[in-house]
């Protein structure tokens, strides 16, 4: 069956012979096909990409399970043969409209280059640790996603990314340096990103930023790293609220950067008052992080919450988690076990009107079309 985007690109053709439309009409409505047919992805495209998962692994599994049965001239060639036939192979499949199985084989074609890396170094001897085998496989992806211009590569460079962050950062045996080079490979990714149109792409470099900011806390002072981070966020989120249609224009998060902002200025105010809680005395410090945090939860549903159900379960959860720590930090010693039930039961309770009351005053005409 025809995409979507295919037929009403024949559509658009059928209109233009017909004289409904004139040709710069045409093209207006074809290029605007094109710059959008990538945000959805169908659940077949899903499936395909998993069967795509699964059958690299499949291949290199076998590969490495009759290892030393095969030549090793054989071994080299039938890697490359599977990397070049994936590339090849998805890329005329993606030209005669069959969009979801070409990129699938293009996942095929990464997973092979991944595992050849290890597999080839393996054989040959070659020296180098896991990250830096990581490090290769993702700039081979990045390089790859650019030339096809493809969005699942691009996910599954920053994925690569991610992994090598989260190898380094908890390399506890060795104490390696810590990977600042992850904030170079987020720039690369996100300018790369632009160019395959991979929103999924910009979304989870942001959640890694998030990530890499929590790694490290654990290797430098927590409040050189956590007041930039409130800072930062509360900037781009009052950018995205009063300047939405500009903003998202140099981003392009879909009107979803007012939902990463809120998140990392709840990371951000988190840490801070984990760094200052002190169960034993009332903390100043304390009190101040946790006064800002529930005001900028407030501030986030009044002023963005209508627009996105997303941002108000975020600022809900955010809200909890206030008054959980609140709890824990300041009464915690005042109260038996008893009275902690009781409180907790209050405290839920109260949470769960507030939630009520507000979803009841964001449902109107204007809500229909919220954003997740």
């Amino acid at each position: 069956m025809a995409s979507y985007s295919s037929r009403v690109r024949a559509d658009i053709a059928r209109w233009q012979q017909a004289g409904m439309i004139d040709p710069a009409t045409a093209d207006s409505l074809a290029r605007d096909v094109e710059a959008n047919e990538r945000k959805s992805l169908s659940f077949g495209s899903i499936l395909a990409m998993m069967a795509a998962l699964l059958f690299g692994a499949a291949i290199l599994i076998f590969v490495a399970a009759n290892w030393d049965a095969i030549p090793r001239l054989a071994r080299v060639a039938a890697l490359f043969a599977v990397i070049l036939g994936g590339y090849v192979g998805g890329a005329v499949l993606k030209a005669r409209d069959h969009a979801a199985i070409g990129e699938a084989l293009w996942i095929v074609a990464a997973a092979a280059f991944g595992g050849s890396i290890a597999l080839i170094g393996q054989m040959y001897h070659l020296s180098g640790d896991e990250a830096s085998a990581l490090v290769t496989w993702g700039a081979g992806t990045a390089l790859a996603a650019v030339a096809l211009r493809s969005n699942p590569l691009t996910v599954a460079s920053v994925g690569i990314a991610d992994a090598w962050l989260f190898l380094k950062g908890f390399d506890y045996y060795s104490r390696s340096d810590f990977p600042h080079g992850f904030v170079v490979m987020a720039i690369v990714l996100f300018a790369v990103s632009f160019w395959t149109r991979s929103q999924a792409a910009r979304h989870l470099i942001i959640l890694s930023v998030l990530f890499y900011l929590m790694l490290l806390v654990t290797n430098h002072d927590t409040l050189q790293v956590a007041i930039p981070l409130v800072v930062a966020s509360a900037l781009l989120f009052a950018a995205s609220v009063f300047a939405p249609g500009p903003v998202d224009r140099v981003v392009q998060l879909g009107g979803r950067l007012p939902l990463h902002a809120l998140l990392g200025f709840l990371t951000g105010l988190a840490m801070i008052q984990f760094e200052l809680a002190d169960e034993s005395t009332y903390n100043s410090g304390f009190a101040l992080a946790s006064a800002i945090a529930l005001a900028g939860v407030v501030a986030a549903i009044v002023l963005a919450g209508r627009g996105s159900r997303g941002l108000r379960w975020l600022a809900y959860l955010g809200f909890a988690f206030e008054l959980a720590i609140i709890y824990v930090v300041t009464l915690q010693s005042m109260l038996d076990t008893a009275g902690f039930f009781l409180a907790a039961a209050v405290l839920l309770g109260i949470l769960a009107i507030v939630i009520i009351r507000v979803e009841k005053r964001m449902k109107g005409p204007d809500a229909k079309g919220a954003t997740a």
